[in-house]
């Protein structure tokens, strides 16, 4: 049967890529960002290719109570989510200091709160019917602390450790939750937080954003609990675990630099 799919951060980068898989399936899209002339485009472009239903629902989901909103609108219009992708975030290539706290308060609210608080609206639906799947998207930042990009990284960390607990979790109900972990992908966010000018952009070969939703939909169809693209990615993370915090922190700081100022006074 047909399923429906939920993609917030859909108007480019991987959700967009997410859209185009979940369509080509058969699947109806219901795309969420806050671009809504980008979103009918893909709107169109979608149904006129793949012969599916796309709906849009234009929301910023750093706002307070867009989560709520957004949940509340689209079970009003009937529409039951089967698979819900949390890919909405973004991130700040700069000195903690440097960068005004309200930007770090609304990369908590949008990467942290409003995953968390969709993961609980459909998720208890999800759980309730026995059936679904979430696929909640962080980075391979997730695996340690990082400096100039504190706030992202730590964002990160909570994304991960949180989708394997509700994987557990969920399991007896036939719902899972996978989290994808991508390194540097070719996105606007890179050029949103001036990653694209980090080391991690240098010495990191950038993914495909089509390759890694790939990689996250073929985890998340096998329930797979974390989704990591490229062997590079995949030895990040699995040497992390073995490697001093300290070390990581260092290697964290030296990739995340590039576009970092270097000024000691505020």
């Amino acid at each position: 049967m047909r399923k429906t799919v939920l993609i917030t951060g859909a108007s480019s980068g991987i959700g967009y890529e997410f859209a185009k898989i979940f369509a080509s399936n058969g699947d109806n899209v219901i795309l969420v960002a806050r671009n809504e002339e980008k979103l009918f485009e893909i709107q169109k472009k979608l149904q006129e290719k793949y012969r599916i239903f796309a709906y849009v629902y234009a929301k910023d989901l750093a706002k307070e109570n867009a989560a709520k909103e957004l949940f509340s609108e689209v079970t009003s219009d009937g529409h039951m989510v089967d698979y819900l992708i949390n890919n909405a975030g973004f991130g700040d290539n700069h000195r903690y200091l440097h960068t005004d706290f309200e930007t770090h308060e609304k990369m908590v609210k949008l990467n942290v709160l409003s995953l968390m608080e969709l993961c609980h609206l459909f998720g208890r639906v999800m759980y309730n019917r026995g059936e679904g799947k979430i696929l909640n998207v962080a980075s391979i930042a997730a695996f340690t602390a990082g400096p100039y990009m504190s706030v992202y990284f730590a964002s990160k960390a909570f994304v991960l450790s949180f989708s394997e607990a509700l994987n557990e979790e969920f399991k007896s109900r036939n719902v899972s939750v996978t989290c994808l972990c991508p390194g540097p992908t070719y996105t606007n966010f890179g050029k949103t937080a001036e990653y694209d000018k980090s080391n991690a952009f240098r010495y990191l070969k950038p993914a495909n954003a089509a390759d890694v939703a790939v990689t996250g939909y073929k985890a998340m169809m096998k329930n797979k609990s974390i989704a990591l693209h490229g062997a590079h990615i995949k030895a990040l993370a699995f040497f992390s675990r073995f490697t001093p915090r300290t070390i990581n922190t260092k290697t964290s700081a030296f990739l995340n630099k590039g576009n970092v100022n270097n000024a000691h006074k505020l």
